[in-house]
This record gives C-alpha cells, sequence and structure tokens, in this order.
C-alpha cells in the first residue's frame, strides 16, 4: 500500500473508534475527563520515546496510572471529579513538557506527540488500531445495556444490585484505550476533536440509541477520510485536518438541530390552525 492509502486506513479505523467511545463519553458526560486523559497521555510516549519503546506502551502506562489518580481525588471531599481532571490535565501537559526537556535531541519532535503522524503509521500501531476496536466492540456487545441503565438511571442501577464503580470503571478503560490506541495517528492533543465531535453530532441528529451508535461511527470515519483528503488536496497538517473536518460535521449537525427546531413548531401551529378550522 502506498503512504496514502495506509493512511486512509488508519484514519477509518480512528473514526470507527472514536466514533464508537464517543458515543459513551457524550452520553455519559465524560467529555472533560477525555480531555484530562488526552494530556495524560503525553507524558507517557515522550517517556516511551526517550527509553526506545512503542509510544503506545508509554501512554497506555501512564494514562492507567493517571486514571487511577483521578479516580483517587475524585472522591476527596468537596473535590469532585471535575476538579480531579482538571489537576492531572495539567499535571500531564507540563510533565510531558519537563521530559522532553531533558532531552532536547531527541530524534521526535515534541508536536508530533500532539497531533500525531498518521501519514507514517507503522503496521504495527495499525494494527493496535484495529485490535482496540474489535476489542471495544466486544465489550460493549456484553454490556451495552448495564452502561446504558447505569448512564440514564443510576439510582435504579444500583438498586439492582449492580454496582455503579464498576460501570464507570469500564467507561474510563475504553476512553484510556482508544486515546492511547489513537495517539500515534492523531495525537494526545487532536484526540478529543475526533472522540467528542462526531458523537456529539449524531446526538443532535437522532435521539434513538440504535441509529446514535452506527451514526456517530460513520461520522467518525466520513472526518477522518475527509480531513485526510483535505490535507492532501490543500496541503494541510493531516491531524488538524481530520479536528477541523469533525467540527465541521458538528457546526453543521448544530445548524440542522436548530433549523428543525424553528421549522417544527411552525409545522405543528400549521397543523393545529387547520385542525380548528
Amino acid at each position: 500500500m502506498t503512504v496514502f492509502t495506509t493512511a486512509l486506513l488508519a484514519g477509518l479505523l480512528v473514526g470507527l473508534l472514536s466514533g464508537l467511545v464517543g458515543t459513551i463519553v457524550v452520553l455519559r458526560e465524560r467529555a472533560f475527563f477525555t480531555v484530562a486523559l488526552t494530556h495524560a497521555t503525553f507524558p507517557g510516549g515522550v517517556a516511551a520515546a526517550l527509553l526506545g519503546l512503542n509510544v503506545v506502551i508509554g501512554a497506555g502506562v501512564m494514562g492507567l496510572a493517571l486514571v487511577g489518580l483521578m479516580l483517587v481525588l475524585g472522591r476527596i471531599r468537596r473535590q469532585g471529579q471535575q476538579v480531579a481532571a482538571g489537576i492531572v490535565l495539567s499535571f500531564g501537559y507540563a510533565l510531558g513538557i519537563f521530559l522532553h526537556s531533558l532531552n532536547p535531541q531527541l530524534p521526535v519532535k515534541v508536536e508530533s506527540y500532539l497531533t500525531g503522524t498518521i501519514l507514517a503509521m507503522s503496521p504495527t500501531n495499525i494494527t493496535i488500531i484495529a485490535v482496540t476496536l474489535a476489542v471495544t466492540v466486544l465489550v460493549l456487545l456484553l454490556f451495552w445495556k448495564q452502561l446504558l441503565f447505569s448512564t440514564f438511571d443510576r439510582a435504579g442501577f444500583e438498586a439492582a444490585g449492580h454496582r455503579e464503580w464498576r460501570a464507570e470503571i469500564l467507561t474510563l478503560l475504553l476512553i484510556t484505550a482508544a486515546v492511547v490506541a489513537t495517539m500515534p495517528a492523531i495525537g494526545s492533543i487532536l484526540a478529543i476533536a475526533m472522540i467528542a465531535a462526531p458523537a456529539a453530532a449524531a446526538r443532535l441528529i437522532t435521539e434513538r440509541i440504535t441509529v446514535l451508535v452506527p451514526l456517530a461511527c460513520a461520522l467518525g470515519a466520513t472526518a477522518a477520510i475527509a480531513g485526510l483528503y483535505a490535507s492532501r488536496w490543500f496541503n494541510l497538517a493531516a491531524g488538524g485536518s481530520m479536528a477541523l473536518a469533525a467540527t465541521a460535521i458538528f457546526m453543521v449537525a448544530l445548524a440542522i438541530s436548530r433549523l428543525r427546531r424553528r421549522v417544527t413548531p411552525r409545522a405543528e401551529s400549521s397543523l393545529a390552525t387547520a385542525v380548528a378550522r
């Protein structure tokens, strides 16, 4: 395969995985946590490069460590999850910059960890994304009903004998896996755009869960492929183009949603007038 064809394959996998996990992020309102996690994986990637390891290994270890830190900080009285995520966000980014400054001769520039290098993806990293996507699909097939139950009726979920913390940990692990697996392709900063925007756009278009998930995956894949072609045609950064495409899809969905809200009351008013006559 050519470099661009390989990038398209990687982008397709990233888009599908981002849409799938993004649905969970949007439904369970974990966007800010995801932002913090994208920054948390950054120092892990830098540390892995310093040790001569695959970026995914370092990002995964650091991501899991900081997820644990967020869970501990989130249980502190009068603090909460938002404060914990904010602390980890700033700590992760600062630690990454510090580690990179220890070895300024590092062959990989710091920008590559932040925005990814999808046009230089290795077969190993593409395989990691594919395996992560397959595992995510399997996990959701097994636990999708429980996650939905926990998301929309937490009190009922616990009353039925389930443990909320288990659903929360499963959610955090799925988000962590997606962020870590896609880091070589789209970096630690742009991951939030690819994960949140397609799913948020799908949520604006439909309220049916059965439609939401496949639509989010389709929009994620569309954003990735459209961004890659835009980067090729206009000589733009690939990762940034993908993030912009995802944002553009969200803005179009937002415009459609607002237009629909304006049209629906008018249609109902016209129908009511016709019935009254």
